[in-house]
């Protein structure tokens, strides 16, 4: 059966994994799981990923951040869904927890956190909301 939002599957899993206390977690490898994985890392809220092909299809295995015992995540969720898609300009990006967290864009220049979408003054479709 087709999944029909595999980044939202993603996300899921991650969440999963940490309130489960995994070291790490597996999902299935795309370009866009990569780019928006490469965000969390350099903003932080993930130890790293790395490309896992030990099985029959390509897949990614996401180290998860812990600190003192608890999630480096406390919160992530999707905000364009398969069936509602939300879209923001680059002055009217949502800001999350008062700068405290990050919300995950996909732009013309790549997938960049909200800040990095405001310094390049650049919109686009509106992911995710980690914080």
């Amino acid at each position: 059966m087709a999944m029909t939002d595999p980044l939202g599957d993603m996300l899921t899993r991650i969440r999963n994994g940490q309130q489960a206390k995994k070291d790490s977690v597996l999902s299935p490898a795309s370009k866009l799981r990569a780019n928006v994985l490469e965000v969390l890392q350099r903003e932080g809220y993930i130890r790293g990923y790395s490309e896992d092909s030990s099985g029959k299809h390509a897949a990614l295995r996401i180290e998860l951040k812990y600190f003192e015992g608890e999630p480096a995540i406390k919160h992530v969720a999707r905000v364009s869904k398969p069936g509602r898609r939300v879209y923001s300009g680059s002055k009217g990006l949502p800001n999350v927890r008062n700068g405290l967290g990050i919300t995950i864009v996909s732009t013309p220049r790549g997938v960049l956190s909200d800040a990095e979408a405001r310094e390049n003054n650049v919109g686009g479709e509106v992911l995710a909301e980690v914080f």
